[in-house]
């Protein structure tokens, strides 16, 4: 067990990273010779003031015509993205880990506070799970794909929960818990998760063809 501890908080934790980082740059790359293949004018009638606009609108709860349209499902998904960055950077036992291996450290959250925040992100995944079932439009759009992801994102939560309760086979859920993380951060650059590394430059490209082009909104 102490063996496997070992492989899965040492080198795996380096695989992971170089899988993210590796790949999300892949991507990017590819995105942007994608782009100019496309469009060979694309990057020519790029604005900054019209895409930090659409930026801005899209990443204020409520901010743009969808986000009011639909209050519960625009609640859920800001307070769930919210949580699902601001847990892994400032959780106290990740932070110990931190200091442990690389001599540094920063502000962290109440173990207390991170319980109910984790609470939220499983809690948000099950809404997701069952608007993709129950909603007939979302049913439609939805693969296998999206249940896989789906899991990924809410294993390493629902690991580290059960880890931090001790509850039975703790030792065991650990374990999973790091692994559950290692396997999303490295999924991030090939499934849709990539969204969260796209979305300055998707969102972007569209507030620029609406406001520079179209003379138009795009929220």
């Amino acid at each position: 067990m102490h063996d496997i501890y070992n492989f899965v908080s040492g080198p795996l934790v380096w695989v992971s990273f170089i899988i993210f980082f590796g790949g999300s740059l892949y991507r990017l790359i590819s995105m942007a010779v994608l782009a100019r293949k496309k469009d060979v004018f694309v990057y020519e009638y790029m604005s900054l003031k019209f895409g930090l606009r659409s930026i801005l609108h899209w990443i204020i709860p409520f901010g743009t015509v969808k986000w009011r349209k639909n209050p519960l499902f625009t609640i859920v998904t800001f307070t769930f993205h919210i949580c699902i960055i601001f847990i892994p950077i400032f959780l106290s036992a990740h932070i110990i880990l931190w200091k442990e291996s690389w001599g540094i450290s920063w502000w962290y959250i109440s173990d207390t506070a991170a319980d109910v925040l984790a609470i939220v992100v499983i809690a948000s995944c099950i809404f997701f799970l069952v608007r993709r079932i129950v909603l007939p439009e979302v049913k439609y759009l939805t693969s296998i794909s999206d249940y896989v992801i789906l899991a990924i994102v809410a294993a390493p939560f629902i690991t580290g929960f059960w880890t931090y309760h001790q509850w039975p086979g703790f030792k065991v859920m650990g374990i999973i818990h790091i692994v559950a993380g290692e396997i999303m951060l490295a999924a991030i650059p090939f499934t849709r998760l990539i969204h969260m590394i796209f979305f300055p430059f998707t969102r972007g490209y569209m507030g620029s063809e609406f406001g520079a082009i179209r003379h138009a909104k795009d929220w």
